[in-house]
This record gives structure tokens, C-alpha cells and sequence, in this order.
């Protein structure tokens, strides 16, 4: 890092010593987080600093989705997308090492209506957190999947946007995780590297002719930077696209990227460096008539989820042979159906709910997702009861409220679904999704 940063490399070292800024960016699909008087981050038009770092796990508005915790520098991608796709058509985006879902939220609030999102997670204990986050962030163009990058070989050229934040030696958050410090070493960093090329040459060849290659990581060494950004653009022949960044901003121009330092700016160590794919084919595949193992529902069913979810006419539904029904968008059905023949196992869509006899017993994701109805019978809960509620305790409804399914929520946000019973409330919050922490000590 001296040979880096030369005569800034003291003021660097001493930014490492002081606490690492908290920062949030809101979803614009949620709005219930009060912003007011919070510095907001120049790079990102929903970013906010905190003055402090609170315990998050304590607000509702958190676990209902209103604003995800993300470390500022990262946020700079929605700049650099906004500059880089300023025509707002429907795309095809490509998150392929996506967990625990930061940037896949980014970029589901920055993508035009009519996208589609897949973000994928090779490592399976983590795909469960990615899951969870963008359920939480509710846009319903997003699917998840799991697969090593090779498996996607049948989809080149088939994205607009591949974004690659690859798994690298995390020097740019030594400051926030003393795990990172632990397992750094010099052959750490060549084992990230070599790793982060085996990722990019599957990625390249992802991307649709014209379309953008996205490589980010939160480490500062050439090696995983700077030297694998420059072998991508020459061995895949791809072009470097350059972004217009202010100066007041911070972000250090090294090319063929752009770093983030501490020291510089309120955030951590970040890269990325973007480019252009001008010499790929364009996709070819062919799609089947139907997605494997799924079928379509009765139209009794179909008729009874209207009164579910907004403009269920720009939805299809599908159902498992677990019962389970699957819901997207219209619009997303070919897109779908190209993924579902690619892909070994298709990849994941949001859970609506089952039919048990004539009655519908609705998800947790749908509870969650923006495709879900406004006007739905909801009991808006205080702060402490919707706690009680987010660790799935049995929680009294006040007198006069309506039996049958209900929205438990929070300052008008979603948290999930009650049933009233009259004598007793079912809460049906998933398990796995419970508050585990003691709040009575907090």
C-alpha cells in the first residue's frame, strides 16, 4: 500500500484506526425511513450515512424491507450503471456472485421496469441469505439461482449486464472485519486471483454483443484489480468504458478502474472497472413449451388470486407438485422459459402461496413483494408489538378486528402475514426468519 498511495499512505493508515462509517440506501418501492437531517451519499440518490451504527435487528422498517445496510463506496455501481445504460428499456441482468444481495437490490431499484434480475450464488449456504434479502426488498422482476459460472454456458450472449463482484481477499474491509486481516496472505491474494480469472472468462461470454461487463471487488492489490481488469480487456478483447465521476467525490481514476479509499472518501475500499463487449455473439438458445415440473393452475384458482395481487393480469402463476404457487411477470415469461431450458434446474421464482381445498393460504413472499395488493386487511403495529411479532410470539389484536388473514405491519410497510381467529392469532411468520435475539436485554 506505501508503493500505492506514496505520501497518502499515512493519512490511509490512520483512517484504518477510526470507526468505519454506517450507511443504508432506502428502497424507493418501501418508503417509511425518516432521512431527515442525515448526510446523504453523493453517489447514490437513496443513500444515507448514520450517525452512529444502531442495532438494526430493533426496527421493523429494516425486516419489512424499507432500506437495506450497505457499505457506501459499493453504492457508486448505480452512477456507473446510470452512465453507462442511459436508455431505459427492458434489460437482462446477470448478478453471478450475488449473496447476501446488496448489489442485487441496487441494482433491482435501478433497473427500467420490465428487467429481469438473476442473482446467482455458487456457495448454497448463502443462497438462503440472498433469498431472504430480496424477498425483503419486494421487486418482483428478481429470481435467484445457484450455479458455478460454467453452467450458464448455454446462455451466452443472453445478458445485457453482467455484473462479477468476485470473491477476493477483502483488504478494503480490514477495518470492518478482523476475519478478513486473519486470512489474508500473499498466497490468499494469487488463489483470489486466479479464482476471480476462472470467473470473469465464464462471465464474458454472457454478455450480448454492445452489452456491459461489470468487475468489482473490496480489496486494494493490483494483483486482484488493476492486473485482472487489464488481462480481461486484452485476452477477452473487450472494450474499457470510462465514468465521469466528480472530483469532490474521491474515487482515484487507475486504469483501466477506479478505487475507492477511506481515506478519501466516506466509505471502504472498493473497485470496479467497467467495459464494453463489442466482439461477443449474440444469444441463440431455444426455449420449450413449458417450465420443467410446474403446471398451470385451475382457473377457479387463478380467479381467487385476483383479489391477492395488484393487476394480476400481468402475471402468470404456475404451481409445483408440492402445491406450492409460483408467481412473475408477464413481460418475463420468454425470458423465463429461455432460463428455465438453459439452466439444469431453472432457477427460483417467488412463492404466492398453496390451495388447500378452496382455500389459499398465502406466503410470506408474497406478504413482502410490491406485487401484492394495497388494500389488504392490516393491523399496523407499534414498534414493541411488531417485535414481539418478528420473533413469532403470539401477539393480542385490538377489539373489533376483522377475523380471516391479515398483514401484520409497520408504519405501513409489510412484515408478514396474522390470521385471526377470534379466540387467538396465528402468526405465520417463517421460522427461519424469526428474531433470535434476547431484545428484552437490549
Amino acid at each position: 500500500m506505501q508503493s500505492q498511495l506514496g505520501a497518502e499512505f499515512a493519512l490511509f493508515e490512520e483512517t484504518l484506526a477510526t470507526a468505519p462509517p454506517v450507511s443504508i440506501r432506502l428502497n424507493p418501492d418501501k418508503q417509511a425511513y425518516d432521512a431527515s437531517g442525515l448526510d446523504k451519499v453523493p453517489w447514490h440518490p437513496h443513500g444515507y450515512y448514520l450517525p452512529e451504527r444502531p442495532v438494526f435487528t430493533l426496527d421493523p422498517i429494516f425486516h419489512a424491507g424499507g432500506y437495506y445496510v450497505q457499505e457506501a463506496s459499493s453504492m457508486i455501481l448505480h452512477e456507473v450503471l446510470s452512465q453507462l445504460m442511459p436508455v431505459k428499456r427492458p434489460i437482462r441482468i446477470l448478478d453471478l456472485c450475488a449473496a447476501p444481495g446488496g448489489k442485487s437490490t441496487l441494482l433491482a431499484s435501478w433497473m427500467p421496469p420490465g428487467s429481469l434480475l438473476l442473482a446467482n450464488e455458487v456457495i448454497r449456504s448463502r443462497v438462503n441469505p440472498l433469498q431472504e434479502n430480496l424477498e425483503r426488498w419486494g421487486h418482483p422482476g428478481t429470481f435467484t439461482s445457484s450455479y458455478d459460472p460454467e453452467s450458464f454456458a448455454k446462455l451466452n450472449g443472453f445478458f445485457d449486464i453482467v455484473l462479477v463482484d468476485a470473491p477476493c481477499s477483502g483488504e478494503g474491509l480490514f477495518r470492518k472485519d478482523p476475519e478478513a486481516v486473519r486470512e489474508w496472505s500473499p498466497e490468499h491474494v494469487e488463489m483470489c486471483a486466479a479464482r476471480q480469472r476462472r470467473i470473469l472468462s465464464a462471465a464474458v461470454k454472457l454478455v450480448a454483443p454492445g452489452g456491459t461487463l461489470l468487475y468489482s471487488t473490496c480489496t486494494y492489490n493490483t494483483t486482484e484489480n488493476d492486473q485482472n481488469a487489464t488481462w480481461l480487456a486484452e485476452t477477452q478483447k473487450l472494450d474499457h468504458l470510462e465514468v465521469a465521476l466528480p472530483a469532490e467525490w474521491g474515487v482515484v481514476s487507475r486504469n483501466p478502474g477506479y478505487q475507492c479509499y477511506p481515506h478519501r472518501l466516506r466509505g471502504e475500499g472498493f473497485y470496479f472497472a467497467a467495459f464494453r463487449q463489442s466482439h461477443g455473439l449474440p444469444f441463440r438458445g431455444k426455449t420449450g413449451r413449458y417450465m420443467s415440473k410446474l403446471s398451470d393452475l385451475k382457473k377457479r384458482e387463478e380467479a381467487a388470486l385476483e383479489d391477492w395481487v395488484q393487476d394480476a393480469e400481468e402475471l402468470f402463476f404456475l404451481q409445483r407438485p408440492d402445491g406450492t404457487v409460483l408467481f412473475a411477470p408477464n413481460e418475463l415469461w420468454n425470458d423465463l422459459m429461455l432460463l428455465d431450458t438453459a439452466l439444469p434446474q431453472g432457477v427460483w421464482l417467488r412463492e404466492a402461496g398453496e390451495f388447500k381445498g378452496k382455500d389459499f393460504i398465502p406466503a410470506h413472499s408474497l406478504a413482502m413483494s410490491t406485487a401484492m395488493v394495497t388494500d389488504w386487511p392490516a393491523v399496523d403495529l407499534d414498534r414493541d408489538t411488531a417485535l414481539r411479532f418478528l420473533k413469532k410470539e403470539n401477539i393480542e389484536l385490538p377489539d373489533g378486528t376483522p377475523k380471516g388473514w391479515l398483514l401484520a405491519q409497520h408504519q405501513g410497510l409489510n412484515l408478514g402475514w396474522m390470521k385471526n381467529l377470534g379466540n387467538r392469532v396465528n402468526n405465520y411468520l417463517p421460522k427461519d426468519w424469526r428474531i433470535r435475539m434476547d431484545i428484552r436485554e437490549v
